[in-house]
């Protein structure tokens, strides 16, 4: 997976951490989170807010 992947990393999130309430995290615990998925392989340095802000509000979009 890499950042772009959003729907990917939004669907592992959910399976990794289903009692995570998205709206009450900060973007440098979803910056680990993300980078802690078994199947990611990016590099962190790519990684900014607005992908950060897309991962969160998909997130919250599929748990609503």
């Amino acid at each position: 997976m890499k950042w772009t992947d959003t729907y990917e990393i939004v669907d592992s999130l959910i399976d990794k951490y289903p009692t995570q309430d998205p709206k009450t995290l900060l973007f440098t615990d979803l910056m680990n989170m993300v980078t802690s998925l078994e199947d990611f392989e990016d590099d962190s340095d790519r990684c900014g807010e607005r992908i950060l802000e897309a991962i969160q509000a998909l997130w919250i979009e599929e748990i609503d």
